[in-house]
């Protein structure tokens, strides 16, 4: 039986990434999934997180000051390089069907995401 091992580039740590967490690819995010593989779950000892608060310039009108961006940054434990990011656009945590019965939207809370960039890690199969 072949199981995946992920791995940091950087510096080649396993990072424990359990693929029975893994979303399935063609699964819809509204932060898209390019060029990246996302998790459900993860070994918080891994991972150091880094809160990230952004606010990106668009003046529409003279009181809209901008887009605010929150996020946290996933960085290997091992060398602190930069392999993905949490997201908050994985599945409702409500049985509903969202606000209005629009379906899921952010005012429904969301379960996290765990994205990971695909250049930034080693993927290797083993057999056992």
């Amino acid at each position: 039986m072949a199981f995946t091992i992920y791995s940091c580039k950087e510096c080649g740590s396993d990072l424990n990434l359990n693929p029975n967490d893994m979303f399935p690819p063609d699964f819809y995010f509204e932060a898209g999934n390019k060029g990246t593989i996302s998790f459900a779950a993860v070994d918080a000892d891994r991972f150091r997180f880094e809160k990230e608060d952004k606010i990106i310039p668009f003046f529409e009108t003279l009181n809209y000051w901008g887009i605010q961006r929150k996020r946290t940054k996933i960085k290997c434990n091992s060398c602190g390089h930069l392999v993905g990011y949490i997201y908050d656009d994985g599945p409702p945590l409500t049985g509903g069907i969202g606000q209005y019965g629009f379906g899921p939207s952010q005012v429904v809370p969301r379960a996290p995401r765990y994205r990971f960039k695909t250049k930034n890690l080693l993927i290797s199969s083993q057999t056992t």
